[in-house]
């Protein structure tokens, strides 16, 4: 059945983009290279991505708003696979397996307003020090997971950790090329900025003009509503913030040894603040630092502020 995406309504949706540090350290399951998806070979760890998004929607459901459950295929491409011993099969069979695990917990909530979305990461961590890849070569590389993701069932794609605009437009375009709906979600610094000083709505402007405003729309996530709050501008294109709990820069994040899991009530409080100055935003969530703690914090203040 094709269900009513979140730009198609006025609901909101929560979305729950920080399993990676939740499974480190709440959960103590080791990544390899920071990838969820290898757990999905072993029962155990399968049975706890499961429980995440269970999780995500009970607290959906309590707080009375839709929700998107994000299968673990954020690092499942051909270059951060490899090192992973993933070859071209296993990593179709991953993929898959990814969305269909998030299809079972779907069924068993019963809900027509949960979503299945497949997560697109960038070739490359988005800080490693690589050259620019172009928009044509872009759209060629992220065409490979797309095409296993357009034989599943996800209802849509949602590019997560994107900072370079060629990459993004590439990557929407490729999503395009296998008639599969996308959000493009772009990672700021501190200011609010891309890692190469392009302002957040300059990159969208940019995104949208090579891609003809084909992305579904765009969000923000892996930073701290301090660092996006006045960079969106009230910008119709950004319809979903997704917030890291730790007000740190990534430079910070990535040297500490501990988690950061900031102030839970504050980060609901600051991400309701945002809503209200740009009522256009219509998924919210958590990114790294955040558990459900956080999310609630965030559902409750957009409902009730405090």
């Amino acid at each position: 059945m094709a269900r009513q995406l979140p730009h198609e309504g006025d609901g909101k949706h929560l979305v729950y983009a920080g399993t990676g540090t939740d499974l480190i350290y709440n959960h103590g399951v080791e990544l390899p290279g920071f990838a969820s998806f290898p757990l999905l070979e072993k029962p155990e760890t399968r049975a706890i991505l499961a429980g995440q998004m269970r999780d995500l929607v009970d607290l959906a459901n309590e707080m009375n708003v839709g929700c998107i459950l994000d299968a673990p295929t954020w690092m499942a491409n051909v270059d951060r696979a490899a090192p992973l011993g993933y070859d071209a099969e296993r990593l179709i069979n991953v993929n898959k397996d990814a969305v269909s695990l998030m299809e079972d917990v779907r069924r068993a909530a019963g809900r027509d307003d949960i979503l299945v979305s497949a997560c697109i990461g960038p070739r490359y961590d988005p800080y490693a020090d690589v050259s620019p890849i172009s928009v044509e070569d872009a759209r060629h590389y992220h065409r490979a997971q797309l095409d296993t993701l357009k034989e599943t069932s996800v209802d849509l794609v949602t590019a997560y950790t994107f900072n370079r605009p060629s990459e993004a437009a590439g990557c929407i375009l490729a999503a395009k090329d296998v008639e599969l709906q996308i959000i493009m979600s772009l990672v700021v610094e501190t200011d609010g900025c891309l890692a190469d000083g392009t302002k957040l709505v300059d990159a969208i402007d940019q995104i949208d003009t090579a891609t003809n405003s084909t992305a579904l729309f765009f969000m923000v996530n892996c930073a701290h509503p301090t660092h996006f709050a006045g960079a969106i501008n009230n910008h119709p294109r950004i319809r979903g913030i997704v917030a890291n709990a730790s007000s740190c820069s990534h430079a910070e994040l990535d040297e500490a040894e501990e988690l950061d899991e900031g102030d839970p009530h504050q980060l609901g409080k600051q991400m309701a603040e945002v809503m209200r100055n740009n009522p256009s935003i219509q998924v919210f969530g958590g990114c790294c630092g955040t558990d459900m703690r956080h999310l609630k914090s965030m559902a409750r203040e957009i409902d009730h502020p405090t």
